[in-house]
């Protein structure tokens, strides 16, 4: 995958763009749980009441209150209140929201902050469970009779009236052992515990506590909901953003692979099988890709989600943590053990991929050979096993991919089993509260389904990675055919004149020379036939002069320059070049034709066609030269498709025409008149042709004949049929001594 990342760096701001969307989506998830423990903590438990400092008092509960502090926090608390009564400027104001005001005095809190409210949240809850706990004493008494302070007085005394007249040292000491009851809850516990007593007071003071629930619980509510939006679009952008940047790369990748493999030469096509080139340009590319949008989706997300999950688990419950941590141990063990299973099949998923492809192709491709030997059967067969092992291996790897999701079922479900077991009973022993016992239990959810995204990820990658390296392998390849540093031009005063000075090539790989010390001159205005046996080197020949492999002796120069020195684009901008294969491409006739040159003339082409003897097929035709070519030329015959090859390569009107055995499929009468038009239209270009029949090449000034890759002889006709035994073997397979006469 390394070898890829520079693909990635156009895209480095979206990316960027991605992990900021990406993290405000994992903190407005994490949030959500915080809320939802405020709403069953604060807005259920809690009637909305937030702190246990109340925003008002009467006086008559303040002086209650104070009697339980100490006087440095008596002196903090009655600093940030004021007093109202009847007298007081904002007396009508106040009397609206504090209906108790019409018959007591109120203690109304100051515009402080939340470090102030922090500070006196535990004194207040302190003293306000102190005061519940004397009015609970107070009205279950026994026998008429309180038992407070060591001392046995009326249930009707004023406990208060008798607390105050205490001493310091007794109050201090009366204060030391309220406290010590509560020491065993923490300060939030006394909060949330004080609360129901501050909610008390409000309902004195005349308040609707009703509608102080219902607002808290309707305006958190409300910021969930807000925060869900932000996360969804976040997640919208993300995918959108990710999508973007992983269909970028997959045509990139695309791109370099195809442009990689339209420079290849014939050496580097030796490496790759056709089958896997498109394997790898299609299924390859498409598993990065998809890769791609789960990595940018899932590769941030996920580790967020995880420490953040953690890090927030942790403020609410330290003691649970034991079970967040046997979870991941359990997750990364299953991961483990599926990663090393599935790992090995998708190297060979890919492989067999290659295999059902090549299967497919040969049989599309030789399917008039399969059907003429009856052999139908055979290759059904031979799919068949490709197909097979391709299903078996996906079917394996499925397989142990879907336990994934059974057994993180059974981990989420366990760990919530363990929270509710757990945290119940701390919440009997009042060490936490309800909501964030729920809280924990969603954190410990997310943490786990981080973990499920990241396994996801991990069994995906390997998959990609196989991908990803057969990719990079193309891209990677070094060519043997390039273009020098320092490329020459051609002298404009010499055209087509072409040189083979003792050339000599070797297959890589071969143990010996498939051609040795070829020398020759192929001249303008002149015809240069090459003839041989099967084998003997002519196709190979030809392959040199565009440079589909380079010579590995000698030196082949065109227009007075070794064609190694120009670059491969000028050199292929003086050759037309006929193989002997005729390869048509999907589209019509005019725009095969116009392949060699896309500003020919429709006159232009209507003269390459009649020239090439292919007016007569086309005027055939409903649409003439706008008929339709099937894939490959498929709708057109042998001779029809060499002879639009041969008019495509006289529409581009080179230097240097080369005829690979082009006219093998043409009949002797259309053979004759296609030469000889050919002649009157070439006749300012050097034309280099390959063939099997003499009487192709009878008339050309210039024969060359091949034996065992190398030259038996080089003349005329006449010259060749006198002092070449290679050429009078061929000769007289195919004519008789008196038609040679």
């Amino acid at each position: 995958m390394l070898r890829l990342w520079r693909y990635l760096k156009p895209y480095t701001l979206l990316i960027i763009t991605a992990v900021i969307l990406i993290f405000c989506q994992a903190m407005a998830d994490l949030s959500l749980p915080d809320y939802m423990a405020n709403i069953v903590n604060q807005g259920i438990q809690q009637g909305g009441v937030l702190n246990a400092v109340p925003v008002a008092v009467r006086q008559s509960q303040m002086s209650k209150l104070t009697l339980f502090m100490t006087p440095a926090d008596k002196a903090e608390v009655l600093k940030d209140y004021t007093l109202i009564d009847k007298s007081s400027q904002d007396y009508e104001r106040y009397v609206q929201t504090y209906p108790i005001l019409q018959r007591e005095s109120i203690e109304v809190l100051k515009s402080i902050d939340q470090a102030e409210i922090n500070k006196l949240n535990p004194v207040f809850g302190r003293a306000f469970l102190a005061v519940s706990g004397i009015e609970k004493m107070k009205s279950t008494a026994n026998g008429g009779v309180i038992s407070f302070n060591g001392m046995k007085v009326p249930a009707n005394t004023d406990l208060y009236a008798l607390i105050s007249r205490l001493s310091p040292a007794q109050l201090a000491q009366l204060n030391g052992k309220i406290n010590q009851q509560f020491s065993a809850l923490s300060d939030s516990m006394i909060i949330q515990t004080a609360v129901s007593s501050v909610k008390a007071e409000y309902a004195a003071l005349g308040m609707n506590t009703n509608k102080i629930q219902n607002n808290y619980i309707n305006n958190t509510g409300m910021v969930m909901v807000l925060i869900a939006l932000v996360s969804a679009a976040c997640t919208i952008m993300v995918g959108l953003t990710s999508a973007v940047i992983a269909a970028g790369l997959a045509r990139d990748l695309r791109k370099g692979v195809f442009s990689k493999v339209e420079s290849f030469s014939n050496s580097e096509f030796d490496q790759f099988s056709t089958a896997s080139l498109i394997t790898r340009t299609t299924n390859d590319i498409t598993q990065i890709q998809t890769l791609i949008v789960i990595l940018i989706r899932m590769f941030f997300y996920a580790p967020m989600m995880g420490v953040g999950g953690v890090i927030r688990a942790l403020g609410k419950s330290t003691s649970m943590s034991w079970i967040i941590a046997v979870a991941v141990i359990v997750l990364l063990g299953l991961i483990s053990i599926v990663f090393s299973v599935a790992m090995p099949k998708f190297k060979l998923i890919q492989k067999l991929i290659d295999r059902l492809n090549l299967v497919t192709r040969e049989n599309l491709s030789g399917m008039m050979v399969i059907r003429a030997f009856n052999t139908q059967r055979f290759e059904e067969s031979r799919f068949d096993r490709a197909n097979s092992d391709l299903t078996k291996t996906n079917l394996f790897v499925n397989r142990v991919m879907v336990v994934m999701m059974p057994a993180m079922t059974v981990i989420m479900n366990g760990v919530t089993l363990l929270i509710v077991w757990i945290g119940a009973s701390q919440i009997a022993n009042a060490g936490m509260q309800v909501g964030d016992m729920m809280a924990f239990m969603q954190y410990a959810i997310q943490i786990i389904m981080a973990f499920l995204m990241l396994s996801v990820m991990f069994i995906m990658i390997p998959r990609a990675s196989v991908s990803a390296q057969r990719i990079a392998d193309v891209l990677a390849v070094k060519l043997v055919i390039v273009d020098p540093q320092t490329p020459k031009d051609f002298d404009p005063k010499i055209k087509g004149e072409l040189e083979f000075r003792n050339v000599s090539f070797r297959y890589p790989g071969a143990e010996e020379d498939a051609l040795q010390g070829i020398s020759f001159k192929a001249l303008p205005n002149q015809t240069t036939a090459i003839i041989g046996s099967t084998g003997a080197g002519k196709t190979t020949l030809i392959n040199l002069i565009p440079r589909y492999y380079d010579v590995t002796g000698g030196s082949i120069f065109f227009d007075g320059i070794d064609i190694r020195d120009v670059t491969l684009h000028d050199l292929h901008d003086k050759i037309g070049y006929v193989p002997q294969k005729g390869i048509l491409f999907s589209g019509t006739i005019e725009s095969n034709l116009q392949y060699a040159d896309e500003s020919a003339s429709r006159e232009d082409l209507i003269k390459a066609a009649d020239i090439a003897q292919a007016t007569e097929f086309i005027k055939e035709k409903p649409e003439g030269l706008l008929t339709g070519i099937a894939q490959g030329g498929t709708n057109v015959s042998g001779g029809q498709k060499q002879r639009l090859s041969i008019a495509r390569a006289l529409v581009k009107k080179p230097e240097l025409y080369i005829f690979d055995d082009s006219f093998s499929a043409l009949d002797f009468k259309t053979d004759a008149a296609l030469r000889k038009a050919l002649k009157s239209e070439t006749g300012g270009s050097t034309v280099l042709i390959v063939a099997q029949r003499i009487s192709t090449i009878m008339n050309a000034e210039q024969i060359i004949v091949l034996e065992e890759g190398k030259v038996a002889g080089i003349g005329t006709h006449d010259e060749l049929m006198k002092t070449c035994e290679a050429y009078q073997e061929i000769a007289l397979s195919q004519f008789s001594k008196e038609e040679l006469a």
